[in-house]
């Protein structure tokens, strides 16, 4: 673990809870990796552990907690090139404060380990303006629902069929009224696995399935019809996101009331433009944990509002419930297993869905969470 700081003027009082004029004054982010409890598997990839990069920022007393699920080498990242930035930034100005970090990775490459590091800032900074102001986030971004929407997000191909229809079967057993799974590993295996899958949620519940890109474009139309048989009404990465024209295909030859989503891989709100642009999916994914943060999340829901495209968030439970209730063109988010684990491992004041919507603690300052930091301790990095 490493720490950015600086030091108040010798002789300087205790700050208040809040002031005006409070800069930033220290950053900290360190890295833990948390082993799966069980193999894991999509159709194009295969992983046995998760890292949590976590950043603390301070100023004024107070303190910001943001994160995202990413490489260490984010935590290494926010050390060595973003602290420095943030550093002296007025703790109300968030906008500066993303802009500066933009700027600041030109030469490093901003998609990817680079985004990740300036989501888990950003996300400390708006915790931090939040308890500065003493209300909650979803308070200072203004919700306009109270609660949001989650489908329960697992079934990766590693899992038995009795291990997917347990894993599925209880979410809605529980009240969550959705579930997605993973395809693509052995395609011929999917429509039995997916076949499995609605046996276990019963015939009321949507069942969604994510391919990850693993399929061809035409392997993706065929297994599409099949999928729509038995009540699919959500493909996710049938192809490549980067595919823009396949996923165009799809959508336009594709089931009619089977949707087309893909986005999680958005660093930008360019990427999101393009996305839109191409008449690509019915429904765009953004990720709070890498496409910049709050502020980043904020700009794709405004994009897709803009064209009255539907947005949904990516995985980090915990992190994304209360944008989720300021977006007004938001669907619902991903109560994605491994997040949700370790989200309710390692942090004071994790959600759970009651009735299939996580609602937000409007009583707790910022996101409501705190860093139980001794017990994140033997996964650190």
């Amino acid at each position: 673990m490493s720490m950015t700081t600086r030091e108040a003027s010798p002789g300087a009082s205790p700050p208040p809870t809040f002031r005006a004029d409070a800069v930033v004054d220290r950053v900290e982010a360190s890295a833990y990796r948390i082993p799966t409890d069980a193999p894991e598997a999509d159709g194009t990839a295969a992983w046995g552990d998760t890292t949590l990069v976590v950043v603390e920022v301070s100023a004024g007393g107070g303190t910001g907690l943001g994160y995202t699920y990413a490489s260490s080498a984010a935590a290494s990242l926010v050390r060595e090139r973003l602290a420095d930035v943030v550093l002296g930034v007025d703790a109300m100005a968030t906008s500066a404060a993303w802009a500066g970090m933009v700027a600041a990775v030109r030469n490093v490459g901003r998609p990817g380990i680079a985004s990740t590091a300036i989501s888990a800032v950003d996300v400390a900074l708006w915790d931090l303006k939040a308890r500065l102001l003493g209300v909650s986030l979803v308070s200072l971004l203004g919700p306009i629902r109270d609660a949001a929407p989650v489908y329960g997000s697992g079934g990766f191909t590693t899992y038995s069929l009795d291990r997917l229809r347990e894993q599925l079967g209880g979410w809605v057993a529980a009240g969550i009224p959705r579930v997605k799974m993973k395809i693509g590993t052995h395609p011929a295996d999917d429509l039995g696995r997916v076949r499995a899958a609605r046996d276990a949620i019963g015939p009321d519940a949507e069942l969604f399935v994510d391919a990850n890109g693993a399929y061809s474009r035409k392997q993706a139309l065929a297994q599409a019809e099949r999928f729509a048989a038995l009540g699919v009404t959500w493909f996710e990465e049938p192809v490549s996101s980067d595919d823009l024209e396949g996923l165009r295909l799809i959508r336009d030859r594709g089931p009619a009331g089977m949707d087309i989503a893909a986005g999680e891989y958005g660093y930008t709100p360019s990427y999101f433009r393009r996305m839109i642009d191409a008449g690509a999916v019915d429904v765009i994914q953004a990720d709070a944990t890498r496409c910049g943060g709050i502020t980043g999340f904020l700009r794709a829901a405004a994009l897709a509002e803009a064209v009255g495209i539907p947005l949904s968030a990516h995985c980090a439970p915990s992190l994304h419930v209360a944008a989720g209730c300021a977006a007004p063109n938001f669907r619902h988010l991903e109560y994605f297993h491994d997040h949700d684990r370790i989200e309710h491992m390692l942090f004071e004041g994790t959600p759970s869905p009651r009735g299939g919507v996580l609602r937000p603690d409007a009583t707790r300052p910022g996101l409501g969470l705190e860093f139980r930091r001794q017990d994140a301790a033997r996964f650190a990095v």
